[in-house]
């Protein structure tokens, strides 16, 4: 299985300064069943909470719905204007303003953006009561502290810049696990000039993939946004920043592999460019039938049965210290590549271990013109590729796979 690895990173200063909008299914959530809270109902200044304490010569009382410390980053800050309105309110923390707005009449300021964690605010609002008295009113309160362990990391394939191809999905990973899968979701967007529809599917507690109803039109650029900071993720974890990529979706390259006729035909935006004699698995090692999508590229490739489980002591056991042009297609360990010791066999016999084998001329040439997120669909044999193994997104007819999303 193909090894990834996440860096973990720590939330920078930049980003702890900074405000990330709500989306109205979050500004809609009040519920807070911590003891730390203020909660639902609302308390005036002599409380203890993180209400201000008014001048003797105004009549306003500055309500809050949080606590002095401890509070939730989910939690939608919000203020109050008793006996009088406010003039204005800035909430200041992490060196950063807080946005927020003020209702009609005045009476409220409600915060339209996240808190961070481990974060102390101050707010600092311009009150005018009853009688026409101004006057300043001042308070804070602090955030929860959150551990690395209860944030989760959102990273993107294809990488920001990449040129993939037609059968590329988009994928989010997460370094730690998400539980409350429906309240990331609602915050992951997908954007292509193209204007294709798609779906999520969630392949894991930490990973979750978009892909079109067809294949990516050629050309198409593709944003995809996860705007997670602060967001639920279940079991006491939240989302760590927000992050947003771009990729472009390049020429269409379409390998059509049949194991059966033991010949790869190759099309290149529809135009097939050439037909190539192969060599696909034997009995035993048969080469999965299936779409599969190119997942990695190498130009020289170290192959050691032993990573597919085959013992050394096995007659099957191989170890190729110099694979060319080799390119993976399942994370069991399916390539195609070049083996020029099978030439003979290529065109008329499957004798390889599951990959598809071709001449180096032929698997160089293949090589140069193809690029991950390529489609190489194999027909010919009962074994069939599965949707985890690799970008096995295809395999599944799109009604059934968007069934896969959170939000279905």
């Amino acid at each position: 299985m193909l090894v990834r690895t996440v860096l973990r990173r720590r939330r920078p200063a930049a980003v702890l300064a900074g405000v990330v909008v709500l989306s109205a299914a979050l500004a809609g959530c009040q519920k807070d069943s911590s003891s730390t809270q203020a909660g639902p109902r609302e308390q005036p200044s002599a409380s203890g909470s993180a209400s201000s304490s008014p001048s003797p010569s105004s009549q306003v009382q500055v309500r809050s719905n949080v606590a002095r410390t401890g509070v939730r980053i989910d939690r939608v800050v919000r203020l109050t204007a008793e006996h009088g309105t406010f003039d204005g309110v800035t909430v200041m923390g992490g060196g950063a303003k807080l946005a927020g707005a003020l209702s009609e009449d005045k009476t409220t300021w409600t915060a339209s953006a996240a808190l961070e964690p481990g974060t102390k605010y101050r707010v600092h609002a311009l009150t005018t009561d009853d009688d026409g008295r101004q006057s300043p009113q001042t308070s804070s309160f602090r955030t929860q502290a959150l551990s690395m362990d209860q944030q989760t990391y959102p990273s993107f394939a294809p990488l920001n810049g990449e040129t993939v191809g037609v059968g590329m999905p988009v994928i989010v990973h997460f370094d730690v696990p998400v539980t409350d899968k429906a309240s990331i979701e609602k915050h992951l967007k997908v954007k292509n000039t193209s204007g294709q529809k798609g779906a999520w599917h969630w392949i894991s507690d930490t990973e979750v993939h978009w892909r079109p109803t067809t294949y990516w039109r050629p050309g198409t650029d593709v944003t995809v946004s996860a705007d997670v900071n602060s967001v639920p993720a279940g079991n006491g974890v939240y989302g760590q920043l927000d992050r947003s990529s771009t990729f472009h979706v390049g020429s269409s390259v379409i390998s059509k592999v049949n194991v059966k006729t033991h010949r790869m035909k190759v099309y290149v935006d529809g135009q097939l460019k050439r037909t190539i004699p192969v060599s696909a698995g034997k009995p035993g090692f048969i080469t999965r039938s299936g779409v599969k999508v190119i997942v990695e590229k190498f130009k020289t490739k170290h192959m050691d049965a032993a990573t597919t489980g085959i013992s050394k002591d096995d007659p099957e056991y191989y170890d190729l210290s110099d694979v060319k042009y080799a390119m993976r297609v399942t994370y069991s360990g399916e390539f195609i590549h070049a083996a020029p010791w099978s030439v003979g066999s290529q065109g008329s016999a499957n004798v390889s271990h599951g990959c598809v084998g071709m001449s180096t001329e032929n698997a160089k040439w293949l090589f140069d013109i193809s690029k991950r997120g390529d489609v190489v669909d194999v027909t010919g044999s009962d074994r069939h590729m599965t949707l985890t193994n690799g970008y096995g997104d295809w395999n599944e007819p799109f009604a059934t796979y968007a069934q896969g999303s959170a939000l279905s």
